[in-house]
């Protein structure tokens, strides 16, 4: 039941002294106002930089270098070349990869012709797995498929600046043939590239054809360029990145203390240190936050004390005439949370308000600012500062509040 007395000498007291509380008010709004707006550009960043990982943030890239140890007779500097026996040895070897997806690519300079135009791209040999590891949206046709790489079709698949080069004025290029260095494959697909910034610009300028196409054709037989792979679910990266160099070593005889001789990049690693380090942004923000509350609080404590001063002989009054000390506890700790709770929630609303505005001019107007993302607020962190506001408010009048209860009714009404 709401005791209409109790909210009318709440809005009494507020309204008696309003400029003293909205100053006072105001530390708490601003703590959470930076809250939300700090958390937000947190997310924000996380968004930008999360978005910059265009390939499965568990994967794991795998390639030779040259040898740096002698071992078993043979000399350092040995260059090991990797083939598609070293593919099957894995899958049958290492259970915790999940995909492999082995790539090749045509070197040396040279143009794709179709008709009378030309221009340079990268021609790439790929397999339906590479869709897996480094997610590629299909605008029409299709990707290269199994029957692709058992039959070594010669087929394309064609990104943006393909479409743009050579079929800007040539209508749909699905059907058509392209010659790369001598010979013709059939355009089956064309994709764009997902991703942001240098990455989609480098892979719009990518041709995919199937990679035992290439090897045949383009004198790669039986050798991989280098490979990918992610693990199987609740495995770590690291785990299927260890036992796979170590097999690889023992079937190309490389030291086992070799450590150059197989370079590899761990995606999952790379990650992980990406959201710690969002971690600690996010924390930093919830210092710098709280401390600002904390002084709003203090702040707020100061001012129900100096209501309870100025409320003495009411309070001696209330207490001859029967008032329980938890009657007069709860109204000043009532008193503390709505001046917290509002000012708190004012400061949500306006720095909710401030997040959504950024967010929707990037949108609208497709800004980008480098690594910085759209910010957002999440539900956990709108629900974390309500109750933070609740517990401000109950902490800041709990001072004052104990000190009224023990106020003695009859010094009370000496007092002047």
């Amino acid at each position: 039941m709401i005791d209409i007395d109790k909210w009318t000498e709440i809005y009494n007291t507020v309204k008696k002294h309003k400029l003293r509380t909205a100053l006072t008010a105001f530390g708490v709004f601003w703590g959470i106002f930076m809250l939300v707006v700090l958390l937000g550009a947190g997310k924000g960043l996380e968004n930008g930089i999360v978005g910059e990982f265009n390939i499965a943030k568990n994967a794991v890239f795998v390639w030779t270098q040259r040898t740096s140890v002698p071992y078993h007779g043979l000399k350092a500097g040995r260059f090991i070349q990797l083939t598609n026996d070293d593919i099957e040895a894995i899958k049958a070897n290492v259970p915790e990869v999940a995909v492999i997806a082995p790539r090749n690519e045509i070197g040396g300079d040279f143009a794709v012709t179709f008709q009378n135009k030309s221009s340079s791209f990268s021609v790439q040999g790929e397999t339906p797995a590479m869709l897996l590891v480094r997610p590629t949206k299909l605008l029409t046709g299709r990707f290269i498929n199994q029957k692709d790489l058992d039959e070594r079709r010669k087929i394309a698949v064609v990104g943006p600046r393909t479409l743009e080069l050579l079929f800007k004025e040539k209508g749909d290029p699905l059907g058509q043939y392209i010659n790369i260095k001598g010979n013709y494959f059939q355009v089956v697909g064309t994709f764009t590239p997902v991703g942001k910034d240098e990455d989609v610009v480098e892979d719009a300028k990518v041709i995919y054809i199937p990679n035992t196409t290439l090897q045949q054709t383009f004198d790669q037989v039986n050798q991989i360029g280098f490979f990918a792979m992610t693990p199987q679910p609740g495995i770590a990266a690291e785990v299927i990145e260890t036992k796979v160099k170590t097999l690889l070593m023992k079937r190309h005889t490389v030291a086992p203390d070799d450590l150059k001789a197989f370079g590899s990049a761990n995606v999952e690693k790379e990650f992980q240190d990406v959201q710690g380090m969002f971690a600690g942004i996010s924390a930093f923000s919830w210092l710098v936050s709280i401390g600002t509350i904390l002084a709003g609080i203090i702040g707020v404590g100061n001012i129900m004390l100096i209501v309870v001063k100025e409320r003495t002989k009411e309070i001696g009054v209330r207490k001859a005439l029967g008032a329980t000390p938890w009657s007069i506890i709860s109204l000043i700790i009532q008193e503390s949370v709505v001046i917290t709770g509002l000012a708190g929630y004012l400061g949500l609303l306006a720095g909710t308000g401030v997040v959504a505005l950024i967010e929707y001019l990037m949108h609208r107007f497709n800004i980008k600012a480098g690594f910085f993302g759209a910010p957002e607020v999440s539900l956990p962190i709108a629900l974390s500062a309500t109750i933070l506001l609740v517990l401000a408010g109950a902490v800041a009048g709990l001072i004052p509040a104990a000190k009224a209860a023990r106020v003695n009714p009859v010094v009370a009404l000496r007092d002047e």
